[in-house]
């Protein structure tokens, strides 16, 4: 059998890569992001199986489809939560909820082996990405904090920055205000839209409209300087730092 991975994660690829391999599974080429597969299907021969991540470095994945026409089955690989889970089953699509586990990747492609013998295992990409309903207006646009006795509506075009100090999770505006919020940044990296919002470091997810200035940092790091915020350096850790100038532009 032959396979494609299209994941923007590259651990990840790699780690679903061996995995395959030991189920011999020949992974043909391992791609990361929607343009990049988009020339791929239309320059090689289409395999019999993707394994497909839902969001990559360029958009989502469904976007590949609205120019090519992919004749393969597809296994999708997800971070999503049960909300997801529940469209590709009602569409029956098989699917891998991140980190994978050995023993579901094996009883997925046993799934794949028994539709494709049946033939009932076209995917119906249209009507999945409708039920999913993946699109800008998903991403969160507000946040409610508690103000005393009171509740506060913040807009997201409000928000400098998203900090954790002390085990806490806050939200620093524009206007140099601070709000706790009872989530993690973990969280809120799924729930922002990613071309206006970077998580930079373990503390700190920025948005692009306060950034005010970049300073080259000590071991080839990047400090960054927003409207109002002091609470401590906001620095881009190294690892980071080639995302973040891509993400930039």
């Amino acid at each position: 059998m032959k396979a494609l991975i299209i994941e923007d994660e590259k651990p990840s690829a790699r780690r679903l890569q061996r995995m395959l391999e030991k189920l011999e599974v020949e992974v043909i080429s391992t791609l990361h992001s929607v343009d990049e597969a988009t020339n791929w299907f239309l320059q090689n021969e289409h395999p019999e199986l993707i394994f497909l991540d839902i969001q990559l470095s360029d958009g989502l994945s469904f976007e590949i489809f609205d120019n090519v026409e992919v004749k393969s089955a597809i296994i999708f690989t997800t971070a999503y939560d049960e909300y997801a889970l529940k469209a590709f089953k009602l569409n029956s699509i098989d699917y891998l909820l991140k980190p994978i586990d050995d023993e579901e990747l094996e009883t997925a492609l046993k799934k794949y082996n028994e539709k494709r013998i049946s033939n009932s295992g076209n995917m119906d990409i249209k009507n999945l990405k409708s039920l999913l309903n993946l699109s800008e207006a998903e991403y969160k646009k507000r946040f409610t904090v508690q103000v005393g006795q009171h509740l506060k509506l913040i807009n997201v075009e409000e928000i400098s920055c998203f900090y954790s100090e002390n085990k806490s999770t806050y939200i620093h505006t524009l206007d140099g205000r601070n709000y706790p919020v009872d989530t993690s940044l973990e969280n809120l990296e799924k729930e922002l839209n990613p071309d206006k919002f970077f998580r930079i470091n373990r503390q700190a997810i920025v948005h692009v409209n306060a950034i005010k200035d970049i300073i080259a940092y000590t071991n080839s790091r990047l400090k960054l300087v927003l409207n109002s915020f002091n609470e401590f350096p906001l620095i881009v850790s190294r690892e980071r730092v080639k995302e973040f100038k891509s993400w930039l532009s």
